[in-house]
């Protein structure tokens, strides 16, 4: 895939001297899903107003598609569709003028079927003539959805795209989202939710204090850093861990009933035969056995943590 943006030692300092960006550096190829996640304060939705020209740039370089931010500013807005974290909306204009208003603000033309078809694609269609006030708060998301995509961009940023949205309509916006996806639009997505991460992103970027911690695949990320946890009921409890067994740094629980034994999934042996024969021959006799794997939010929180 080919780049399309790239962000290079990136430093974004306001007027009182915070440095809310640090030296930061990203690449982001063409059609992915990238999720960005972080802290409040973090430093995301400041690196998403410097790309899209919305921020001022102490240090560093931002290109989109090959031109510079600051120097082209014109061309890099003109494929940048942005849904911004906060609902900033005509009340009283209707739903089919307020996307056609924003198509007209990037200097096209009008097109009634692009402008039909993207509402009918966002399940706005029936609505096309409805005040935007009238509208649920999940719908009003929609139409800032649609305001982002009026003019065709290659590269749309949702900055806490279902903050406020039921559990329903969030799982309606995953499907948009892949559909953009699968049209060659390239996203660029903020949240708090991590099972939302974890549901469309292709890879994953963590940022903390304005650094950029990590950028990897999110597939390979959850193996590299993924944990199983092996519960093991007994059909005896035991009052301490065997001297046979302490090699595998088992954990007793249950008041000596169960205990825990931890593995990586991205070795090649787990252990897990070679505990079960060292049980056998000390004569102790399972009764059950569970396994929990690690969430990507819990390799979030402790890489922030780290």
């Amino acid at each position: 895939m080919s780049e399309i943006i790239s962000v290079k030692n990136l430093v974004k300092k306001y007027d009182n001297d915070f440095i809310a960006v640090k030296n930061l550096s990203l690449k982001i190829n063409q059609g992915e899903i990238i999720a960005l996640l972080g802290p409040n304060g973090a430093g995301k939705t400041t690196l998403i107003s410097t790309i899209c020209g919305l921020a001022s740039i102490t240090s560093g370089s931002i290109t989109v598609n090959g031109f510079d931010v600051i120097k082209d500013y014109r061309k890099t807005r003109e494929i940048i569709g942005l849904v911004p974290q906060e609902l900033a909306l005509e009340p009283f204009e209707k739903v089919i003028n307020s996307v056609k208003f924003s198509r007209r603000l990037f200097g096209k033309k009008d097109d009634v079927e692009y402008v039909e078809n993207l509402l009918k694609k966002l399940q706005l269609y029936d609505k096309k003539d409805n005040i935007i006030k009238s509208l649920s708060g999940g719908m009003k998301r929609r139409v800032m959805i649609a305001k982002a995509l009026s003019h065709n961009p290659k590269i749309l940023f949702l900055d806490e795209p279902t903050a406020g949205v039921d559990v329903e309509l969030r799982k309606d916006m995953w499907n948009i989202i892949k559909e953009l996806k699968n049209e060659g639009v390239t996203i660029i997505l903020t949240t708090h939710y991590i099972e939302e991460a974890e549901m469309i992103a292709d890879n994953i970027g963590i940022i903390n204090h304005g650094e950029l911690l990590l950028v990897e695949e999110k597939n390979k990320l959850i193996k590299r850093m993924s944990v199983k946890t092996l519960k093991v009921k007994l059909k005896k409890s035991l009052s301490t861990i065997p001297t046979k067994l302490k090699k595998y740094n088992l954990k007793l629980i249950d008041e000596g009933n169960s205990f825990h034994y931890y593995y990586n999934t991205g070795k090649e042996r787990t252990g897990i035969t070679s505990l079960l024969s060292d049980m056998n021959q000390i004569g102790i006799n399972l009764f059950d056995i569970q396994t929990e794997e690690t969430s990507l939010e819990d390799i979030f929180v402790k890489i922030i943590k780290d």
